[in-house]
């Protein structure tokens, strides 16, 4: 099963992920990400975590450098779907002020 996969949509490129976002997937989840809004270059990209059952600090990471790499090219970035668990990681880490978070 696809760990992410894409949906783009009015200039928005979706990326739903799945499952646990931790140490072990981290890594191919961003490589995956990063090849679809490079290829596509994107008015914005949106991380859905609908489908996230688990976030650790990898997770964190991966959203931090989304954010930068669409900060970079002018681009927008937001998150939708985080659940309770993956809401309270992002508020101890502050990322839900800096972040755009949508329901």
């Amino acid at each position: 099963m696809d760990k992410v996969t894409f949906k783009e949509k009015n200039g928005t490129l979706t990326a739903f992920v799945e499952g646990e976002l931790d140490h072990c997937l981290a890594a191919a989840i961003r490589e995956r990400i990063d090849a679809e809004f490079y290829k596509r270059m994107p008015d914005e990209l949106l991380l859905d975590l609908s489908g996230v059952s688990f976030m650790d600090s990898s997770g964190l990471g991966l959203i931090m450098g989304r954010y930068a790499a669409c900060e970079n090219c002018g681009k927008r970035f937001a998150l939708q779907g985080a659940g309770e668990r993956v809401m309270r990681i992002l508020a101890l880490a502050g990322l839900d002020k800096t972040v755009a978070v949508r329901k």
